[in-house]
């Protein structure tokens, strides 16, 4: 992986389920979007989107294809009304089919190297499990940084819970996808996913002191 990614890997294995569609321009360069599932060892399937370059999919679309994506997690605000709405995918660096001769086999793996931007919140599910949701501020090129929103679990929970805005940590973990009700008014609501990355470790980071 570039040096440059260092503080964000992604590395996904999955079956790409969409044709990938147009979604932007920058710089003359045209992007397009598709979405890769991946199998959790309980069945479950995370469906996470995917940006690439127009030209990574010239030749081949990948649907319906076994393929290993890597690239970063990227966040980006989109405006609804008067609010914003935190939007993540992944951007990728390459594409690459595989034929490993186990249709079942999937991966999806993500390092993150940020600081924590918001107090973190502690609390527990119905059942009893222990969770805390921290927001990690990842930094990238030209002074921009992704916000990606983390979950906790356990020990894990109890131990991020006591750390402050500014710590810096490393976390290890995987790329999920759920499906939350969104009320629009009194009448109206929609189904929508949601995005977030879950821990399975993480290390905190001790800052290096300047040298006299």
């Amino acid at each position: 992986m570039d040096k440059r990614f260092e503080n964000n890997m992604v590395d996904i294995v999955g079956t790409i389920v969409s044709h990938p569609e147009f979604s932007y321009e920058k710089f003359g360069e045209k992007f397009c979007t598709f979405n890769i599932v991946s199998k959790r060892l309980s069945g479950y399937e995370d469906i996470i989107p995917v940006i690439v370059p127009e030209w990574m999919t010239s030749d081949c679309d990948y649907f319906g294809r076994k393929a290993r994506v890597t690239g970063q997690l990227r966040s980006f605000n989109r405006h609804e009304g008067e609010k914003n709405h935190l939007v993540l995918s992944v951007h990728a660096n390459e594409i690459k089919e595989i034929d490993n001769g186990k249709d079942d086999f999937n991966k999806n793996e993500i390092t993150l190297d940020g600081f924590i931007c918001k107090k973190p919140v502690y609390r527990e599910t119905p059942q009893g499990r222990e969770i805390t949701d921290v927001m990690l501020a990842v930094n990238r090129s030209y002074g921009k940084s992704d916000y990606i929103p983390c979950l906790f679990w356990g020990n894990n929970a109890k131990h991020v819970y006591t750390l402050g805005v500014g710590a810096h940590i490393k976390v290890y973990g995987r790329i999920q996808s759920r499906e939350y009700v969104k009320r629009l008014s009194e009448t109206e609501s929609e189904t929508r996913v949601a995005y977030e990355v879950s821990a399975n470790r993480f290390e905190v980071e001790e800052e290096k002191e300047d040298a006299d």
